[in-house]
């Protein structure tokens, strides 16, 4: 057997031993190595690792001997399923870059490099029609400036918002709290055919895992690990929602919350989070707004590198005199020398994006950025 097919084959029997996440995973290779040695030890020796007591060291000894990682090979390839291994260049590298990234994530569709540049929406499953119209219209916009929409496939909120990014002809990945070939819920599966055709459905659970309400806070943690930020739209002061958010708050990334009517329910949620410092959303600008810092790799979905995501929401003329400015002032001599632009159109240009507030006019004629 090839190295690499007995190495991704390895892992993947580890990923479907009952009691091993990434975190366990990790102790477990820093003391033996890769999954083949882990397979492999004995059961005194595993026991030696901390986290791993008497039940998880027999689970892995019997997943050594009686896990079938072919059937999960042909089950893949019959469904047209891909099995990425963390260690791959075509895992994520926003899901790469979490504590805890999944060490194994079956993908139908393709995350490509510009998902990079993605954003969760999520919310309430027993959503108001409140929440499915501003869903479906934050995820429209961000589509359509080249976000990438990221949600759970959920009944309510999630459903809308992967609805959103496909009307506009966008990509979306959705992660869910199964394995993909037991599509939950499923009224779910012709949404899933779409999603897989305009980016992917993708799982760290075996394909044949059935829903499970104990897999759906490890699988928020992937929505959040794949996004640049997260967006609540309704949520219950009890809401997985919340727990999405909570993740994000661990991994560094940006929260945000849409405010909805204050006797609703399903705003408690999202309005406790904006009191507690979540970025108040009214549109898509406002979390462009909040992005600028993260944006140093972002490549829009045409591939042109993305300086500033605030200038994904100019025309191209605005966009080119917006990249050649910085937060140091520059004079408009310099800004017509950097673009090669008449006098007339950079100084008719720099009026809008004034007035767009995307940059701001100083003494003697010098501009910065916002």
């Amino acid at each position: 057997m090839d190295d690499n097919i007995s190495e991704l084959s390895d892992l993947v029997r580890i990923n479907m031993t009952k009691g091993i996440g990434s975190v366990t995973y990790k102790a477990l290779s820093d003391r033996f190595g890769p999954a083949g040695s882990i397979l492999n030890a004995g059961m005194h020796q595993l026991q030696s690792v901390p986290g791993v007591g008497p039940k998880l060291a027999q689970n892995i000894k019997d997943a050594a001997n009686s896990v079938d990682v072919d059937r999960e090979f042909r089950l893949a390839e019959k469904e047209g399923i891909k099995i990425v291994p963390y260690y791959s260049d075509a895992y994520p590298r926003n899901l790469k870059s979490i504590y805890d990234p999944p060490l194994i994530l079956y993908i139908k569709g393709d995350i490509v490099d510009n998902d990079i540049m993605a954003m969760a929406v999520v919310g309430a499953r027993g959503c108001t029609h409140y929440g499915k119209t501003q869903a479906e219209r934050l995820s429209r916009s961000l589509s359509q400036i080249g976000f990438t929409i990221v949600s759970g496939m959920a009944r309510g909120i999630d459903s809308v918002a992967h609805n959103g990014a496909l009307k506009t002809n966008g990509r979306t990945i959705a992660v869910l709290g199964s394995g993909l070939c037991k599509i939950y819920p499923p009224e779910n599966r012709k949404l899933s055919e779409s999603i897989s055709e305009r980016g992917a459905v993708v799982s760290e659970l075996p394909l044949s895992t059935p829903p499970d309400t104990r897999n759906f806070p490890p699988r928020n943690r992937i929505i959040s690990g794949l996004s640049l930020g997260v967006v609540i739209v309704e949520a219950a002061l009890k809401s997985g929602s919340l727990i999405t958010a909570k993740w994000a708050l661990e991994h560094g990334k940006e929260v945000f919350a849409v405010p909805g009517p204050v006797d609703s329910a399903y705003s408690k949620g999202t309005h406790r989070l904006i009191k507690e410092g979540a970025k108040l959303v009214e549109s898509a600008d406002d979390i462009i707004e909040e992005l600028g810092p993260l944006s140093e790799s972002l490549k829009t979905r045409n591939g042109v590198e993305v300086i500033d995501p605030r200038s994904l929401r100019l025309n191209g003329q605005e966009a080119k005199i917006f990249s050649s400015l910085s937060n140091f002032p520059l004079g408009i001599d310099d800004i017509i020398s950097d673009t090669k632009l008449p006098a007339s159109v950079v100084a008719s240009t720099l009026t809008i994006l004034e007035i767009k507030k995307a940059v701001k006019q100083l003494s003697g004629k010098r501009f910065v950025k916002t």
